[in-house]
C-alpha cells in the first residue's frame, strides 16, 4: 500500500517566490522595467519601510549540504574591494528611491558573513546606515557560522544595532558532520549561543536539518536534545535538499543511498517535530519553529508571517532589495538576480550599472497566485475572494486538489481553503496545485529538491 510520503514525495519548490525561478519571464525583463518597478513600489509603500538582504559570498571551506552562491577562499584581502562594491551598489539604489528610506528589515548572509572581520562588518553596516533612516523596531539579523563567530563580531554588529543573530548547526553526529564537511563540536555552538545572550541579543535562532548523508533518527534526537539545552529562541528544522546537478556544491561526494530514504526521512521530522514540540517550540510554518517570547510566534499568532527569498519574517515590506552577487530583490511587482560573478558585480557597479542579469515581471495573475501561495505557507489557508482567478483556473486548481483532500491534507469550502494540521507537512505540494506556470510548462529535467 502506497504512504502519503510516497505519493507525495516528488519534486517540488519550496515557494520563496512566486513565480518560482527557472519560470521567471527573463525575456520580457530589462534593467528599465525593473527601476520601474522599484520606484513604483517604493513610492506606494515609503512610509512603511523597506527590507535589505546583503549577499556576503567567501567561505573558507565548502560545505556540501548548501545550495547558495559562493566563493570558496582563504584570502580575506577579497574583504574590503566586496565592500566598497556593495556601497556603490547602495548608493545607486539610493539615487533611484529618490528620498531617505526607512530601514525596517536587514539581513546579513552568505556564505559566510563572519568571513569578514568585525571591523570591516561594522564599516559595511554603517555605510548603508549613514543614508538611510533605521525603523525604531527595525530587525537586523545575520547568519553566524559556530566555527569562527567570535565574541568580537557580535559584539560589533551588536553595536550598530543587531539584535538577532543565527547559527548553522545542520547535525552535532561526527560522521555526518565529515561527509557534509561541516565540522563543529557542540562546545562551539554552545560558546557562540552564550556570547550572544550576554551581549543582549534579544533571539538566537538555529539551523538543523534532517535527511543528510548518514544520518540516522538517533542522530536527530541527539541533536534536537543538545539543542534544547541551549534553548535557542527559534529553529529552522530544514529537510535536506538534495541537488547534485547544481554546479559547484560538492553533493556528488556521497551517493543517493548514502541518504535516507523517503520514509526514514519522513520518521525524522515527525519525531523530531514532536520532540520540538515537547521542549515548547511551536511550529508556525513550513520547516520553522520558534518560542512563544520570539518576535516570530507573535507574527504568526497575529497572522503578520511573511515570506520572502530571506524565509520567513516576523514584519512584511512591499520592497525588498537585494544587494551583493546574485542577491535577489523583489519589489512586489517584479524580481531581478544580480549577477554571480564577484568579478563581473564589482565591474558593473563600478560603472554605475546595478548588476542586475535577470527578473521578471508580474502580470495580474501572478500576483494573485502569489497571495494564495504565501497565504497557505504563512497561514495554512487563503481564500477565493483573495484577487481574480478566471473560473476555469479555480476550477483546475480544484481539481489539483480533490486528491489532497481525499488523503485529509486539506478542507475546500466554498470561499476558502484550509491546510489540516495533517497536511502541513505537505504545504509545498498544496501550494503546487496553485502553480498555474508549472502546470501549463511541466519541466523535461528535476528542477527542484524532493519535497518530502
Amino acid at each position: 500500500m502506497c504512504t502519503l510520503v510516497q505519493k507525495y514525495n516528488v519534486p517540488g519548490p519550496r515557494y520563496t517566490s512566486y513565480p518560482t525561478v527557472p519560470y521567471w519571464d527573463v525575456d520580457n525583463f530589462s534593467g528599465k522595467h525593473w527601476k520601474a518597478s522599484v520606484k513604483k513600489s517604493f513610492n506606494e509603500s515609503k512610509d512603511e519601510g523597506i527590507s535589505l538582504y546583503i549577499h556576503l559570498p567567501f567561505c573558507e571551506h565548502m560545505c556540501t549540504f548548501c545550495g547558495c552562491h559562493k566563493r570558496i577562499t582563504k584570502r580575506h584581502e577579497v574583504e574590503l574591494p566586496y565592500i566598497n562594491a556593495v556601497l556603490k551598489e547602495w548608493k545607486l539604489y539610493r539615487t533611484l528611491l529618490g528620498t531617505r528610506p526607512i530601514i525596517k528589515e536587514l539581513h546579513l548572509g552568505g556564505g559566510t558573513p563572519t568571513f569578514f572581520s568585525p571591523e570591516n562588518l561594522k564599516l559595511l553596516i554603517s555605510g548603508i546606515f549613514r543614508s538611510a533612516q533605521v525603523a525604531p523596531d527595525a530587525e537586523l539579523s545575520f547568519e553566524g557560522h559556530p566555527n569562527n563567530t567570535t565574541k568580537a563580531h557580535l559584539q560589533a554588529l551588536y553595536d550598530v544595532g543587531f539584535k538577532r543573530v543565527c547559527f548553522g548547526v545542520q547535525d552535532y553526529n561526527e560522521k555526518v558532520q565529515q561527509a557534509i564537511r561541516r565540522v563543529q563540536p557542540f562546545e562551539n555552538v554552545k560558546n557562540v549561543t552564550q556570547w550572544a545572550r550576554e551581549i543582549g541579543y534579544t533571539s538566537v535562532g538555529h539551523d538543523i536539518i534532517y535527511g543528510l548523508p548518514f544520518q540516522t533518527l538517533n542522530d536527530v534526537k541527539n541533536t534536537i536534545a543538545k539543542t534544547s539545552e541551549l534553548r535557542p529562541d527559534r529553529l529552522a528544522f530544514y529537510s535536506y535538499a538534495h541537488v547534485p546537478w547544481r554546479k559547484g556544491n560538492g553533493q556528488r561526494g556521497y551517493r543517493d543511498e548514502d541518504l535516507p530514504n523517503a520514509e526514514d526521512k519522513k520518521l525524522q521530522y515527525e519525531i523530531g517535530k514532536k520532540l520540538l514540540t515537547d521542549f515548547g517550540y511551536h511550529d508556525i510554518g513550513m520547516d520553522h519553529f520558534a518560542l512563544e517570547t520570539d518576535t516570530l510566534y507573535r507574527a504568526a499568532a497575529n497572522g503578520k508571517l511573511h515570506r520572502n527569498f530571506m524565509g520567513y519574517t516576523a514584519s512584511k515590506t512591499q520592497l525588498m532589495i537585494g544587494l551583493g552577487a546574485s542577491s535577489i530583490s523583489d519589489s512586489w511587482y517584479g524580481f531581478a538576480q544580480n549577477v554571480k560573478s564577484i568579478e563581473e558585480y564589482q565591474h558593473l557597479v563600478e560603472h554605475d550599472i546595478i548588476p542586475v542579469y535577470r527578473g521578471h515581471l508580474l502580470d495580474a495573475e501572478d500576483e494573485t497566485l502569489r497571495k494564495h501561495i504565501l497565504n497557505l505557507m504563512c497561514r495554512f489557508e487563503t481564500s477565493w475572494e483573495l484577487g481574480s482567478l478566471n473560473p476555469q483556473d479555480i476550477q483546475h486548481i480544484i481539481d489539483n486538489l480533490t486528491e489532497l483532500e481525499h488523503d485529509g491534507l486539506v478542507e475546500i469550502k466554498p470561499d476558502e481553503i484550509k491546510v489540516t494540521k495533517k497536511g502541513r507537512p505537505y504545504v509545498r505540494n498544496i501550494s503546487m496545485a496553485f502553480d498555474m506556470r508549472l502546470y501549463r510548462k511541466k519541466p523535461e529535467t528535476q528542477l527542484f529538491s524532493m519535497t518530502v
